[in-house]
């Protein structure tokens, strides 16, 4: 059977796959990469009128072409990968006899190793906050109440970001309901909304305690109408919930002024975490449930960024890499 135009037997199908997304949860902006990258690639076979069920070896490869022409390899990687998860579903539900890109050697992208910070680095990072809490204007009174609460919030977004190594989306939705000060936990919803426990050391939970006595009263009182207040951990200085944008944005601009490298972002402080952690010793399944990984292999990227734990290891291990005994 030959796929129609666009609007025949295409369609149901992205349809149908686009709500399985939505089913497992996958966010916005996936789905919407996902639409785009799978209806091209529908939209290009129909054209060509060969059944998107069944193609040639000879259709993908010139579908690689026409990929290969003014995008990225990173632009590819991401297209193909959209598609593959769509001929996967497609064989699970029964709509394909399989995943005819499974024969076909599809370009792949070296692994890059993750930014992490230095320890010395989060520190200054943390200098630029505590400057702000020292240089709050006393001028007006309602100026420096925000002014204060805004600084105590970063403080705590910056300490529980690395002490739990959470993603931006899990820091922005955080519930209060599911901190715990005393005991030091933090249960948050990572990928596929399965729930992990993240745990918060001495300073974290003082930078909560602090933001949450402090300062998140004093940006509720700035909502606005009479809603029901949020239930997120860190909020806005209108006093609604800090979004991934929000927090991507106030992190940007706190590292522009410690001096840090460009790149950083919420997830740098993520892989800080998990590498400061390996380098002080901790065995690397601890570190692959502190991140939710589901898979040992994504955890051990680190390993390789380690470079302490590596020479330590190597110290250790080989004959020669000690004079005399000596460290």
């Amino acid at each position: 059977m030959t796929a129609g135009p666009a609007g025949d037997a295409t369609d149901p199908a992205l349809a149908r796959f686009l709500r399985s997304l939505a089913a497992r949860d996958a966010s916005p902006h996936t789905r919407r990469a996902y639409a785009t990258a799978v209806g091209a690639y529908l939209d290009w076979l129909a054209m060509r009128g060969a059944d998107w069920r069944t193609p040639s070896r000879a259709d993908l490869r010139a579908y690689l072409g026409v990929l290969g022409e003014g995008h990225a390899r990173s632009s590819v990687a991401q297209r193909l990968a959209a598609i593959r998860s769509f001929h996967r579903w497609a064989t699970r539900d029964g709509l394909a006899p399989g995943d005819p890109w499974g024969a076909i050697a599809t370009p792949r992208l070296p692994r890059r190793l993750p930014r992490v910070l230095e320890v010395e680095q989060v520190t200054r990072l943390l200098d630029v906050i505590d400057a702000d809490i020292d240089s709050a204007p006393d001028h007006d009174p309602d100026r420096t109440a925000v002014h204060l609460a805004l600084a105590l919030r970063d403080r705590a977004i910056v300490e529980t970001a690395y002490a739990a190594g959470l993603r931006v989306s899990e820091l922005a939705s955080a519930e209060l309901g599911r901190l715990d000060l005393r005991r030091g936990e933090i249960r948050v919803l990572g990928k596929g909304r399965k729930e992990r426990i993240g745990l918060l050391g001495r300073p974290a939970r003082e930078a909560l305690a602090d933001y949450l006595e402090d300062g998140r009263p004093v940006l509720l009182e700035r909502r606005h109408g009479a809603e029901a207040p949020p239930v997120e951990v860190f909020l806005n200085h209108q006093g609604g919930p800090l979004g991934v944008r929000g927090l991507r944005y106030r992190l940007d601009r706190l590292c522009v002024r410690a001096g840090l490298p460009v790149g950083v972002s919420p997830h740098t402080l993520r892989h800080s975490f998990a590498t400061h952690l390996l380098d002080g010793g901790a065995d690397l399944r601890v570190v692959q449930e502190l991140l939710g990984h589901e898979n040992l292999a994504t955890t051990q990227i680190y390993t390789h960024v380690s470079p302490g734990r590596l020479q330590a290891a190597y110290r250790e291990a080989h004959p020669r890499a000690r004079r005399d005994g000596a460290p």
